[in-house]
């Protein structure tokens, strides 16, 4: 199946390392609130910073799952760390956490360090965007 998408890497430059410079998309566009590392319950999953991962990128395909898509489809995320010595030093499991959800399908991604989240104990919030190809 084709993408509704397509990956944007200028021919001079490097190629990035688990996420993509830019992408170009037509379609049905979903865009999915900062998810957190809780259950549907809405409780942490546990106070361990890729455990919160892995759930936070769960609920993101659960959330897009809604609007009939899937991890493919995904064209931008953006990543608000609580610790980014944490996020560097746990890079490897971080990434083993990623491709048990979502794959080898890495689009657009942004980091940002912030001094705290909303929810008391989240360590990570993640949003994210999704082009699902019309028909």
């Amino acid at each position: 199946m084709t993408q509704p998408f397509e990956f944007l890497q200028p021919k001079s430059w490097a190629p990035p390392k688990g996420y993509a410079n830019g992408i170009a998309a037509e379609g049905r566009q979903v865009f999915i609130a900062g998810q957190i590392g809780w259950t549907a319950e809405a409780k942490l999953v546990s106070d361990d910073f890729v455990a919160q991962v892995e759930q936070a990128l769960s609920n993101i395909v659960a959330v897009l799952a809604e609007a009939g898509g899937e991890p493919r489809h995904l064209v931008r995320l953006t990543w608000y760390l609580t610790d980014k010595k944490e996020y560097l030093a746990r890079q490897q499991e971080i990434g083993a956490a990623y491709r048990k959800v979502i794959g080898r399908h890495f689009p657009v991604m942004s980091a940002v360090a912030v001094a705290g989240l909303l929810e008391e104990g989240a360590k990570v919030e993640i949003e994210a965007t999704a082009v699902i190809a019309a028909g």
